[in-house]
């Protein structure tokens, strides 16, 4: 479950968004209500990662196997970017610089991870030894295992979302 504030402070950025105003994160101090202990992984109670419904093992072919289908599904910056602001409060990193983050779906959109719940987007520091660069390398690598039917959608979504930096040895193509 995701904390109360996240949810609230993220609906009222995205319906600011919605309206066409400037978001500004204020310099005042919050306390965090997402722990960076879990790093490189996201908090799971802030961050669980969700599904998208429309993409299963039946039409994996016709959806994440076909090449640019992410982009059919990738929601705009003006969505994500609210949520990559309240996420850098939430998760009470101190670099506040957008740039040196990427909302990231921690089910990536190639493994038919839901787009836009944001239970499923965090900001991922560009930072450290394990990145937001590192894990598209396992998304990547997931994907084709699943579209060359070494693995299955189900195992390749449970790994990604209980541990992505065990992705690929827990599903043996690591």
């Amino acid at each position: 479950m995701r904390p109360l504030r996240r949810v609230t402070a993220t609906t009222t950025a995205l319906g600011t968004a919605a309206a066409g105003l400037i978001i500004a994160v204020s310099g005042t101090a919050h306390a965090s209500a997402c722990s960076q202990s879990h790093l490189p992984l996201p908090d799971s109670s802030c961050t669980p990662g969700s599904y998208n419904p429309d993409v299963t093992q039946s039409n994996i072919h016709s959806t994440i196997c076909v090449s640019g289908w992410t982009a059919t599904v990738r929601p705009p910056t003006s969505y994500t970017n609210p949520l990559k602001a309240q996420g850098i409060i939430d998760y009470g990193y101190s670099d506040t610089n957008m740039s040196d983050y990427e909302e990231d779906h921690l089910v990536p959109l190639e493994l038919g991870g839901a787009p836009r719940d944001p239970g499923n987007l965090w900001p991922e520091p560009h930072y450290g030894t394990k990145t937001a660069y590192t894990k598209d390398g396992t998304e990547t690598k997931l994907k084709n295992a699943v579209c060359n039917g070494t693995i299955t959608l189900s195992a390749a979504r449970s790994a990604i979302k209980n541990n992505w930096t065990t992705a690929l040895q827990v599903t043996g193509i690591g």
